[in-house]
This record gives structure tokens, C-alpha cells and sequence, in this order.
């Protein structure tokens, strides 16, 4: 979480309220103000990983009419699947992360 937190931090560095917007966003993502088609990507990112299972052609639905492609929708789909395999990998295996990568807060 520390590497994605800062590579969040580095994307919204502009904003004036970074640090706080990156600090609810980690708390829980559904509390910030994003647009809708940000929203409805982490919505379907957020089911396909904790209950893949019920993702349905209504998901693809939604991502649609939120402004994402077909094309968008796939590179998301493999995205968000690797991710979740090679997190469960790590997990599984007590790989702990790289110490070059700075620790969420520091400079």
C-alpha cells in the first residue's frame, strides 16, 4: 500500500489538498470527490476483486455509459486481475516490499 499511496500522492501533487485527499482516499475511496467515470472504474475494480464471481455483463454496462471503451474495459480487466494474483502471490509467500520505496509520508 505504501508504493501505491505515494504513487497516488505524486498524481494529485498539484491539488492543494493532496495530502488529505490521499489520506481519504486510502481510508476509504467512496468519501472523495472524484468524476464518474474514475468512480465507476475503482466501483468495478473494487467487485471484481472481492467477489469476482458476481461480476456480469451489467458491470461492462455500467463501465460503458460512464464513457470507458471496450478496449479500456479489457486493459482494466487484466490490470486489476494481475494485480490481484500478484498480490496474493506475495502475500501467499511473505514477500516483503522493496526497502527503496519510501515509507508513505516521507520526502
Amino acid at each position: 500500500m505504501q508504493a501505491h499511496a505515494q504513487d497516488l500522492r505524486d498524481e494529485v501533487r498539484d491539488r492543494p489538498d493532496a495530502d488529505a485527499f490521499v489520506h481519504a482516499f486510502v481510508r476509504d475511496w467512496r468519501v472523495c470527490t472524484l468524476d464518474g467515470q474514475t468512480a465507476a472504474m475503482l466501483h468495478f475494480a473494487d467487485r471484481l476483486t472481492r467477489a469476482p464471481h458476481e461480476s456480469c455483463e451489467a458491470d461492462v454496462t455500467t463501465l460503458r455509459r460512464a464513457g470507458w471503451n471496450d478496449q479500456a474495459i479489457h486493459d482494466a480487466v487484466q490490470i486489476i486481475a494481475y494485480f490481484n494474483y500478484i498480490n496474493r502471490v506475495a502475500d501467499a509467500l511473505g514477500v516483503e516490499p522493496e526497502t527503496f520505496i519510501r515509507r508513505w509520508g516521507e520526502t
